[in-house]
């Protein structure tokens, strides 16, 4: 058998961008309490302290929640 090519390859994470608010022209979707639709992709902000934490962009709206919640109960940032 063949060994995989690139077995030795970092794995890449994501770390999330730190902005000071979303983007004006970025639309709140209702019904989702961290969610925007941004050039017809989804992304959560989470604030962070001054900041907000910019999610990757999803393809639908419950995944970029999903990654807002999870940010949350890591402890990384207080809820309200």
């Amino acid at each position: 058998m063949k060994p995989f090519r690139q077995q030795n390859r970092r794995v890449i994470s994501y770390v999330p961008r730190v902005e000071p608010a979303p983007p004006e022209h970025a639309l709140k979707v209702e019904g989702y309490r961290d969610v925007w639709l941004l050039r017809g992709k989804y992304v959560a902000f989470v604030l962070m302290g001054e900041t907000f934490r910019r999610s990757p962009v999803f393809n639908v709206p419950e995944s970029a929640q999903r990654w807002a919640m999870q940010m949350r109960q890591e402890g990384e940032i207080d809820d309200e």
